[in-house]
């Protein structure tokens, strides 16, 4: 299983601490992490993978959980979404 995460939000201490920590919790690897300041915007792309098949649906509710804890919008979308899009 391969996935996107994004998250965006008013920039804040501890947002990348936060979501790595949930991100290694649900036993997902980081394969690949992007993250910017634009303005006082903080906002982060992260390739994440895991060789067990995982619910997307309890993967987003936990996840936008700590986004409400965090003030931010984390959102997690499955990687075939792209692949098929790149493919049409």
């Amino acid at each position: 299983m391969k996935a996107i995460v994004t998250v965006v939000g008013k920039d804040t201490k501890g947002i990348v601490a936060g979501v790595s920590t949930k991100i290694a919790e649900l036993d997902l690897s980081i394969d690949d992490i992007t993250q910017t300041i634009l303005d006082e915007y903080f906002t982060m792309m992260a390739i994440v993978s895991s060789k067990e098949k995982k619910d997307f649906t309890v993967l987003r509710s936990e996840l936008e959980a700590l986004g409400e804890t965090l003030n931010v919008k984390i959102n997690i979308q499955s990687s075939a979404i792209f692949d098929a899009m790149h493919n049409l």
